[in-house]
Order: structure tokens, then C-alpha cells, then sequence
């Protein structure tokens, strides 16, 4: 357990980051399955809007440090594929 104020304090920081953290990425998670989703159900119009609104929550997601920005970028990557071959 930590000891020093200094290390006392920076335990309840972790604390308060990783609710925040998990908040962030079960948020882009949401977005991500609407995606797949949209995406089984074969609507390709929704599956774009889903798409476009995924998007920027993925971004904030990497510029907030939550998730690496190769790995966002793959998921885009990814999805953007599977929805152009719907339509």
C-alpha cells in the first residue's frame, strides 16, 4: 500500500482516471457494435450513418489516451471495408 503523501495521492489519481478510462472505452464500444450491427442487419444507408458517428468518438478515444491510434485506425479501416461491400 502506498506510503508517502505523494504516492497516497497518486493512487486516488489512478482511481479517478480509470473510471474515466472505462467510461471512454465502453462509450466507443457502444458506437463500435451499433456499427456491427447495422452491419448484420445489411442496411447499408444506417450502416454509414453509424459509421460516420463511430468515427470521431474513435479519435477522441486516441487523442485522450484510451486507445492507441494504429488501433483505431485499423478498426476504422476495417469497418469502412465491410460497409462499402454492403453497398
Amino acid at each position: 500500500m502506498a506510503n508517502s503523501p505523494q504516492a497516497k495521492k497518486r493512487a486516488r489519481q489512478t482511481e479517478r482516471r480509470t473510471e474515466v478510462n472505462k467510461a471512454r472505452r465502453s462509450r466507443i464500444r457502444t458506437f463500435l457494435r451499433s456499427v456491427e450491427e447495422a452491419i448484420t442487419s445489411g442496411d447499408s444507408a444506417v450502416a454509414k450513418d453509424a459509421l460516420k458517428s463511430a468515427q470521431p468518438e474513435l479519435m477522441r478515444g486516441v487523442s485522450k489516451g484510451v486507445m492507441h491510434k494504429n488501433t483505431a485506425a485499423r478498426k476504422m479501416s476495417r469497418l469502412a471495408s465491410r460497409v462499402k461491400a454492403l453497398g
